[in-house]
């Protein structure tokens, strides 16, 4: 099982849940790395909605270990992307092409979750048909609010900049518009004087 209990925090922090089946016309399926179990789970409640599914898939660092389960739940249609970044027009065109009461189900990291909850949004899909469940990697998706260059897949506390080279402080203060936690510098008064890197929510 890859489910994290976050620590309650600020308001701006998201909160996910667990997907449960919706009735809808239409189902739009994103996950990536460990977020295929939560599609799995999904299909253990509630099987028929995936005839009406289309799934997008990015394995990461999971390689093969799901596509073929994933595949075998038999949805309308199926993709595997090499990342997210390349699926992007992919999801764009499906929300492009989507009609009243698509269900939108979104799991796996927070980065993915965050970037695709941002297209279906502006893409005028309801707040309330995006369903969201975290598994996997804790890692963030941080924006340095210096340079403004967003860093991927953060992991340590404070982390170096990878556009400004500044060491930065992870905040819990998010950015859905960006869909990146915020990242301060953490030894602008004292340059060097730095803690330790520690693994977030060690």
């Amino acid at each position: 099982m890859t489910k994290f209990q976050f620590p309650e925090s600020i308001r701006s922090r998201p909160v996910y849940g667990t997907l449960e089946p919706r009735p809808g016309k239409a189902h739009l399926m994103i996950a990536d790395a460990e977020g295929a179990e939560a599609l799995l789970d999904l299909a253990t409640r509630e099987a028929r909605l995936f005839a009406q599914g289309h799934i997008i898939y990015i394995p990461k660092t999971t390689g093969e270990t799901y596509t073929q389960r994933l595949r075998d739940l038999g949805p309308a249609q199926f993709h595997v992307g090499p990342t997210y970044e390349a699926s992007v027009p992919r999801i764009r065109r499906v929300l492009s092409d989507a009609h009243m009461g698509l269900q939108v189900y979104l799991a796996g990291t927070e980065g993915l979750m965050g970037q695709a909850q941002n297209e279906a949004m502006q893409a005028g899909i309801p707040h309330s048909a995006i369903q969201t469940e975290h598994r996997g990697s804790v890692a963030r998706r941080m924006q340095c609010v210096h340079c403004k260059g967003i860093t991927e897949d953060v992991v340590t506390d404070p982390f170096v900049c990878s556009h400004c080279g500044l060491n930065l402080f992870v905040r819990d203060h998010y950015s859905r518009r960006l869909a990146a936690f915020q990242g301060v510098c953490i030894d602008a008064e004292d340059p060097g004087n730095l803690p330790d890197p520690v693994e977030l929510y060690t």
